[in-house]
């Protein structure tokens, strides 16, 4: 009699990975109320076989440095709304493409929340994962909130590390 062990482990269904970011505004109506902002985030990616994998991300930044100024909207009038950011909050859903087991890019898209109003916004990125068991990984992204203030954009170059959760 013959007797076999095999060990096996599946692979999850879903990856999740905790960030902690740094955001640099590139452009703003009021860039000096809001240079710069730090934040966390969560990303979830579906683990299929393809190279394609469904993505949802959650952050959250706080801008912190402020200059105190007022800024008046291109026709000189006094703005509804505070123009600073104090915070912004964005859910976004899209796709990421790995090309290789170190390598991934990906598009995602959803609403941006600062202060009280809603946004569309967009994030395309590129990641690398540290090792090959993909625990640790490095995102750059580009986000752009179209909109923000008088029909002009707000949009920052993010940097990332996260580590994987499960």
């Amino acid at each position: 009699m013959i007797a076999l062990h095999c060990y096996a482990q599946t692979q999850k269904k879903v990856a999740s990975y905790l960030f902690a970011q740094y955001n640099h505004t590139l452009y703003d109506y009021t860039i000096n109320n809001n240079p710069w902002g730090a934040g966390l985030g969560i990303q979830l990616s579906l683990n299929n076989k393809t190279k394609w994998k469904p993505t949802i991300e959650l952050t959250g930044d706080l801008y912190g440095e402020d200059d105190k100024v007022l800024r008046l909207n291109p026709d000189g009038a006094v703005p509804a709304d505070e123009n600073t950011i104090d915070g912004m909050v964005n859910l976004f859903a899209g796709a990421s493409f790995h090309p290789t087991k170190s390598i991934y890019i990906s598009f995602t898209t959803g609403p941006s929340f600062i202060g009280k109003q809603t946004h569309l916004a967009i994030k395309p990125s590129v990641g690398l994962f540290f090792s090959k068991k993909q625990r640790w990984t490095g995102k750059l992204s580009y986000i752009n909130v179209f909109n923000r203030t008088n029909n002009e954009d707000f949009g920052s170059l993010s940097l990332a590390v996260g580590f994987r959760l499960f």
